[in-house]
């Protein structure tokens, strides 16, 4: 992905975190799960954030570590989780499996976002994350199958290749204030990613944080509506050159207008897996 072939940019604040020292931890606290302590030593940097749109039709997911689609939905209220949990579902899954060629997708989290504070004492929404990060790494990647199958099958589907693989949509748009943007994986070097303990109330797991680099080519696509969605691969398998991880955080848009609303989203986390 060459800086030619992209958009406009803006200039903003991300934050990275300072490799060395003690293994930076992430701890899941709260009602529902929704706040988080963090310990580690992490540090806001200003980088060019390129407007992704002019080449969204070339991107993908083996190559760039994600793609924008137009995907339209039939839910209505996604404060409800009964229609999140049942049509969502089923629609993400299908489209899960469109994108990757999966043979199997099994969703296994959701989670929504809002920069409002009252959406999130209401809902146990949970606000956008201003770090970068990647969800998993090459240990928790497959870790998380074995958490979520029983044991025959989990090694039985390690055998072949596995994704986890994560679809963003904007739930009230267009998004102004607090987008989502991309680390584009050809840019990060294995140095620049650093394993975060996460812990949660009933389990441990492990995430990628991100290392300064200012070879380092940001993405992000403004404006998005609620009729599309990003999908993104937070691991694979696989390692012949496809994009195992991609990093990406939410930021503070420095064209947000006065008044703008604040943004609220949905993400689903799920398993593709692949039978060859």
């Amino acid at each position: 992905m060459q800086v030619d072939n992209l958009g406009d940019f803006v200039e903003a604040s991300v934050t990275y975190t300072v490799p060395g020292g003690e293994k930076p931890v992430t701890r899941t606290v709260g009602p529902g799960g929704r706040l988080r302590e963090n310990k580690g030593n992490y540090l806001p940097e200003i980088v060019k954030l390129y407007d992704g749109r002019p080449m969204a039709n070339d991107l993908s997911l083996d190559k760039n570590g994600f793609v924008l689609v137009n995907e339209p939905t039939q839910v209505t209220n996604f404060w409800d989780e009964e229609q999140v949990k049942g049509a969502y579902y089923e629609e993400t899954s299908a489209l899960i499996r469109k994108a990757t060629g999966a043979n199997d997708v099994l969703i296994f989290d959701h989670t929504l976002r809002s920069g409002a504070p009252e959406q999130q004492e209401q809902h146990y929404a949970r606000e956008p994350v201003s770090m970068v990060h990647n969800d998993y790494t090459a240990w928790s990647g497959p870790q998380r199958v074995r958490d979520l199958l029983p044991a025959d099958e989990a090694e039985a589907r390690l055998k072949n290749r596995v994704s986890i693989i994560q679809v963003w949509r904007p739930i009230r748009g267009p998004v102004q204030a607090w987008p989502l943007a991309f680390c584009v994986p050809t840019s990060v070097k294995e140095k620049d990613l650093i394993a975060s303990e996460r812990r949660h109330p009933n389990r441990v797991g492990e995430i990628y944080l991100l290392a300064h680099n200012p070879d380092h080519l940001w993405v992000y696509f403004p404006q998005m509506t609620t009729d599309e969605a990003l999908i993104f691969r937070c691991y694979e398998s696989m390692t012949d050159g496809r994009v195992r991880f991609t990093s990406h955080t939410s930021f503070d848009d420095p064209t947000t207008p006065p008044g703008a609303p604040p943004r609220e989203s949905i993400e689903i986390r799920a398993l593709a897996f692949f039978e060859d």
